[in-house]
């Protein structure tokens, strides 16, 4: 071999090598530039709230910052399709929720996203059971007496949600349906601070959402809680009795709250992800702040992309019939 070519099989051989080093650094570098997670909901509401704490801890161990972006309306299918369309390279989450994820297929027949093959499931942020709050002057003191007045003046009383498909309006459906007035005047926000707010103000009458916006706003006294749809009082709001102690024992719901990447996300990137919300949920302070507002943090195997892939086709199979039979089909 002459000296001409050594040194050109050499110099290949170096290139190949430096290309290769090259692709390994690129692939262990993500990220190396801010991620944008997307709420598809006014912010203030339960899916910002769990969104801004978690990926707060999230950044940390990322070492780049998560910008949340609130992008509100369609129930939140708009946002949710343009981040199922967006290219799978870890940039581009979104915080979904049962609306989004669970709801929509029933209510949008022509919805751009289908929830299970269209994304890369993370993991569970936070269960969030549902409570069925009311103005604070309403004329009932307990869900046996709300139920009772609902019946008998479905003209008269005006329930708030934020956004067709929202959880919140999603519960509520599956309420008005167990309790016989499926007609009663529902009020569309965009989002559940919005929603909370003309609530707190007695500009309408009641709302079921998670619980985490609405904690604060029950201990203080500026709505009322006619009960909580779980098998056990909340540590968070011990005075407020269950549906089950209240008499409706068949409304049983949580929301939840998870996320979502593009399909086709690289395992290395969905496996730094989840390794992030697993620490931050693992967080002490973290962990706290959430339980504080009273979301129940899911267990390893809940949380795990395949758990939440679990409870998405269970909630799927659930709501599908309610939703469809409720004539928002389609609004």
């Amino acid at each position: 071999m002459t000296t001409l070519s050594r040194r050109t099989m050499l110099g290949a051989v170096a290139v190949a090598a430096s290309l290769g080093l090259a692709g390994a650094a690129q692939a262990q570098a993500y990220p190396n530039k801010p991620i944008t997670m997307f709420v598809a909901f006014a912010a203030g509401g339960p899916t910002d709230v769990i969104a801004r704490i978690v990926s707060e801890h999230m950044s940390k161990t990322l070492g780049q910052q998560i910008v949340i972006e609130n992008v509100a309306g369609a129930g939140g299918t708009t946002t949710t399709a343009r981040v199922a369309a967006a290219a799978p390279d870890g940039y581009t989450l979104i915080m979904g929720q049962m609306g989004t994820h669970a709801a929509a297929p029933a209510l949008y027949p022509n919805l751009k996203y289908n929830p299970i093959t269209d994304f890369t499931p993370i993991g569970i942020a936070g269960i969030t059971p549902i409570v069925i709050v009311t103005k604070k002057d309403f004329p009932a003191n307990n869900l046996r007496e709300f139920v009772a007045y609902l019946k008998a003046n479905p003209d008269k009383v005006n329930q708030a949600h934020a956004g067709v498909g929202s959880t919140a309006f999603t519960t509520c459906v599956l309420l008005k349906a167990q309790i016989g007035v499926p007609k009663l005047n529902a009020v569309a926000y965009r989002g559940t601070g919005p929603a909370l707010n003309d609530l707190v103000g007695g500009q309408v009458d009641f709302m079921c959402d998670q619980v985490t916006n609405l904690t604060p706003q029950i201990l203080a006294g500026n709505i009322k809680a006619m009960g909580i749809a779980t098998p056990a009082r909340l540590p968070v709001l011990p005075n407020v009795p269950t549906t089950a102690e209240g008499g409706l024992p068949e409304y049983q719901i949580s929301g939840w709250n998870g996320i979502f990447g593009p399909k086709g996300l690289p395992k290395d990137i969905q496996d730094k992800l989840v390794d992030a919300l697993n620490k931050a949920l693992e967080d002490p302070t973290t962990n706290k702040r959430l339980a504080d507002l009273g979301t129940v943090i899911p267990n390893a195997q809940e949380r795990a992309p395949a758990g939440m892939a679990a409870v998405l086709a269970r909630d799927l199979a659930v709501l599908d019939k309610p939703l469809r039979d409720s004539g928002a089909v389609g609004q």
